[in-house]
């Protein structure tokens, strides 16, 4: 086939940042694979339809580690005294590292565990509410969709209270993507803040182990030399990000969509009952990785009749999959009854997500407490005017609402 022309995704357009998906469904209507340039000029293949991406997703030829990224604009990113050490996760390693890392966690977020949780979950977003209830107003982001996840992940791994924002203001640093990639100075300072702040939080929990994930694997480091100390705090630095910044956007596309559908929203009120599969429609309509998850070729490969290149950055379009029409009838509709609901937000195979129990317990205790205490829930602001985080972590950043105060 003749060369492709890379198509940019545009994320200085505000327009794009708001609604990928038109852009997204020319794409997949132009081909299965498809060039295009992301932050900082990267240049990747975008896997466009879902039983592409499925396979794709499966496929052992493509890494999760980045150092098999032909294209070193990936590594310059990270500071090269600590790419190691960053990259030392589950999220960036293959077999057999991953399965030992993702083994030693596991247990932690199997369906039973999660239900446990209930209780907890319930109570941190009943206290969240309770200070918001009298207003009439709130930042459904920064008031509640944040706090909440942030307040979970760190019980559970065992950071105390007063430290949880300075882990966040560095997560920020590290992570905020937009036009450009992020500022290697600023991020490798970040880190290192990170760093001797997981440092010290782990020599805490060993001189005063507690009841909590993080005092497990510091045991799991100790006892049998299943971890390094890096792949120690690699872990611990993962599980609190993703366990909380998917989960923000979670919530906060889950409430925003809802109020831009309000046949939808009177639906739910109607028949709580939906709310599970609810959720599922929101992962599946808006979900909070786009364009989706990034794989790098072992070798020459060929997806979907196109030849990828050894050491491209594949893109498996979580985001554009899901909207495919030959998967999901009506794609770009809303529809909190779907059935078959097989997205692909959480990923597929080896690297599913291993929050995604915990992320769905959340969503469903969040917004179904937001709609049964919050009447007369309505946005502060035009719909067109919330702004969504530009590039790979959707989500509004903030969610002005109104709604009837109460005691």
């Amino acid at each position: 086939m003749s060369e492709q022309q890379p198509t940019l995704l545009p994320y200085a357009d505000p327009a794009f940042v708001a609604d990928p998906f038109p852009l997204y469904r020319q794409l997949r209507e132009d081909g299965p694979v498809r060039r295009v340039v992301v932050a900082g000029g990267l240049d990747a293949w975008l896997v466009t339809r879902y039983e592409d991406g499925l396979a794709a997703l499966s496929d052992s030829r493509l890494s999760s580690d980045v150092r098999d990224a032909s294209d070193s604009r990936i590594l310059r990113q990270l500071p090269e005294t600590e790419r190691d050490s960053m990259l030392s996760n589950m999220l960036r390693s293959d077999p057999p590292d991953h399965t030992r890392l993702r083994r030693l966690v596991s247990k932690a977020f199997t369906a039973r565990r999660v239900a446990e949780m209930r209780p907890r979950i319930q109570a941190v977003t009943d206290g969240l509410l309770d200070a918001i209830v009298p207003a009439g107003h709130a930042d459904l982001v920064a008031d509640f969709a944040l706090p909440l996840p942030v307040t979970v992940i760190s019980e559970l791994l065992g950071v105390p209270v007063d430290e949880r924002r300075d882990f966040q203001h560095w997560t920020d640093q590290m992570l905020r993507r937009g036009v450009e990639p992020p500022d290697p100075a600023v991020v490798n300072e970040a880190w290192q803040h990170m760093r001797a702040y997981l440092t010290g939080l782990i020599h805490a929990k060993r001189s005063h182990p507690g009841d909590d994930l993080l005092s497990g694997l510091v045991a799991a480091r100790d006892a049998q030399q299943r971890l390094s100390e890096d792949e120690l705090i690699a872990m611990v630095f993962l599980l609190l990000v993703a366990g909380y910044i998917t989960t923000v956007n979670l919530i906060g596309t889950g409430i925003a969509t809802l109020l831009a559908h309000p046949d939808q929203l009177d639906l739910l009120r109607c028949d709580p009952e939906l709310l599970p599969g609810a959720v599922e429609e929101f992962l599946r309509y808006d979900g909070p990785v786009s364009p989706g998850i990034a794989r790098f070729a072992r070798e020459d490969v060929e997806i979907a009749g196109v030849a990828v290149p050894r050491g491209a950055t594949v893109l498996i379009g979580s985001a554009v999959a899901d909207r495919d029409p030959q998967r999901f009838p009506d794609p770009d509709r809303l529809d909190i009854t779907r059935k078959d609901n097989a997205h692909l937000a959480f990923g597929h195979g080896i690297h599913y997500c291993l929050g995604a129990p915990l992320a769905r317990l959340e969503g469903q205790i969040a917004i179904g407490t937001v709609l049964r205490r919050l009447p007369g829930l309505a946005l502060a602001a035009d719909p067109d005017g919330i702004r969504r985080r530009p590039g790979g972590l959707r989500g509004p950043e903030s969610l002005p609402v109104t709604f009837t105060p109460g005691g």
